[in-house]
C-alpha cells in the first residue's frame, strides 16, 4: 500500500485537477476534497474513476469535522489548499460566496490541520493564492514582502486567506507555505476566464469581447508549471515563507485575443468571430506582474512551456474535448457578469 498520500481541496477544478494529473504521474496517492460548485467539473478527472491512486470526498472544507476525519483516516503528508472561489467577475456581483469559501473555509481548514498535528508530526500545508492580492501593479514586479493591495472582493478574500496562514504558522507554528501566481492558462479551465471563454467563442464562432480598451497586461502561467512549482515548493520549500510564481511573460488581452485568432486558422478554415470591446468590470486592474527570482535561486524553479505553445496546445485540448463544455451550464459560460452597481 503507498503511503505516499497527499490531500488536494478543489481538486474538480481547473488547477487541482492538473495538480491530480501531475500528483498521480508520480504513482502518488491523491485525496481529492471538493464541494462540487457550479465550476468544479467530473470531466477533470474521468481517467482516475477505476484509479487505486485516487479517492474523491465530496465534503465542504467549512465542514471541519469531516475534514478532520478524513486527515485522521487518509493520513496525508501534505494538503495543497486550492479550493476556493476564483471569478472576479462574481466577486463584484455577490462577495459573500467569498467570504465564505475563501476567508471562512480557509479557517475551518487550517483549524483542523492544526488538531490533526498533533497526530502528524510530518506533515505540510501548501496554500495556493494569487498575484491579485498585490492590486494593480504600474510598475516593477511585485515581490513577496511587498504590501498587499487587493482591488476587488475576490482579491481581499484571497488576501485575508493569506494572512490567516500566516498567523497560524506564527502563533501556533505549524508547517505553513504560502504561494502566490500569476493568471494560469490551460486545459480544463472554466471558461468564465479569459483564455478558455475566447477560445469557447472562437470554435463556435461568436464575437471576443474584450473589456475596457483591451490593454490590460496579465503574466501568463501554463498550469502544468505552476504544479511543478507548488509540488518544488513542498518538497524543498522553507516552512513560514511565501514564494512568488510567474513567467515574466506580460501580454495584455488583445495581443492574447490576436494569437488566438491566429491559431484556430491552423485547425480550424472558418473565422467569423470578431474583436468586440465591451464596457469594463469595476475596479479592473490594469497590470499585475510578480517578480518570482526568490522559487528560481532558493529552489531551482523556472518556467519550460512558452507561451505560444502553451496556447496553442491548449486551443487544440479544448478543441478535442468538447464534452468538457457539455459538463457546464450555459449561462455559466456566456452569461456577462460584474457590471453590478449595488
Amino acid at each position: 500500500m503507498n503511503k505516499n498520500k497527499i490531500v488536494i481541496t478543489g481538486g474538480l477544478g481547473f488547477i487541482g485537477s492538473n495538480l491530480i494529473d501531475f500528483l498521480i504521474d508520480k504513482k502518488i496517492n491523491v485525496i481529492n476534497i471538493d464541494k462540487v460548485s457550479y465550476s468544479s467539473n467530473f470531466y477533470n478527472v474521468k481517467n482516475y474513476k477505476n484509479n487505486k491512486l485516487y479517492k474523491f470526498y465530496k465534503i465542504n472544507i467549512n465542514n471541519k469535522s469531516e475534514i478532520l476525519k478524513i486527515f485522521k483516516k487518509e493520513k496525508p503528508k501534505c494538503v495543497f489548499n486550492l479550493a476556493a472561489e476564483t471569478h472576479v467577475d462574481r466577486s463584484i456581483d455577490n462577495p459573500y460566496p467569498f467570504v465564505l469559501s475563501n476567508i471562512n473555509g480557509t479557517f475551518n481548514l487550517l483549524e483542523a490541520f492544526r488538531e490533526y498535528k498533533e497526530y502528524n508530526k510530518n506533515i505540510k500545508f501548501v496554500h495556493i493564492s494569487t498575484d491579485e492580492v498585490y492590486g494593480d501593479i504600474v510598475k516593477g514586479r511585485s515581490k513577496e514582502n511587498d504590501s498587499y493591495k487587493p482591488s476587488s472582493p475576490y482579491a481581499a478574500s484571497k488576501a485575508s486567506a493569506d494572512h490567516l496562514v500566516y498567523s497560524y504558522y506564527k502563533t501556533y507554528k505549524l508547517p505553513l507555505i504560502i504561494t502566490n501566481c500569476t493568471n494560469n492558462y490551460g486545459p480544463k479551465q472554466h471558461p468564465e476566464k479569459f483564455i478558455p471563454k475566447m477560445i469557447y467563442n472562437l470554435i463556435n464562432n461568436l464575437d471576443l469581447t474584450i473589456y475596457g480598451n483591451g490593454k490590460n497586461s496579465r503574466e501568463w502561467l501554463h498550469v502544468k508549471d505552476h504544479c511543478e512549482a507548488i509540488y518544488k515548493v513542498y518538497k524543498k520549500g522553507k516552512i513560514g515563507q511565501t514564494y512568488n510564481i510567474g513567467s515574466y511573460n506580460n501580454i495584455n488581452n488583445i495581443k492574447v485575443c490576436h494569437k488566438l485568432i491566429k491559431i484556430k486558422k491552423k485547425f480550424i478554415n472558418n473565422n467569423k468571430s470578431k474583436i468586440k470591446f465591451v464596457k469594463d468590470r469595476p475596479g479592473h486592474d490594469n497590470r499585475y506582474a510578480l517578480n518570482s527570482n526568490k522559487i528560481k535561486k532558493k529552489l531551482k524553479w523556472k518556467c519550460k512551456i512558452s507561451f505560444n505553445k502553451g496556447l496553442e496546445e491548449t486551443f487544440f485540448w479544448y478543441l478535442q474535448n468538447y464534452k468538457y463544455f457539455k459538463n457546464l451550464k450555459k449561462k455559466d459560460i456566456k452569461k456577462r457578469l460584474g457590471l453590478s452597481d449595488k
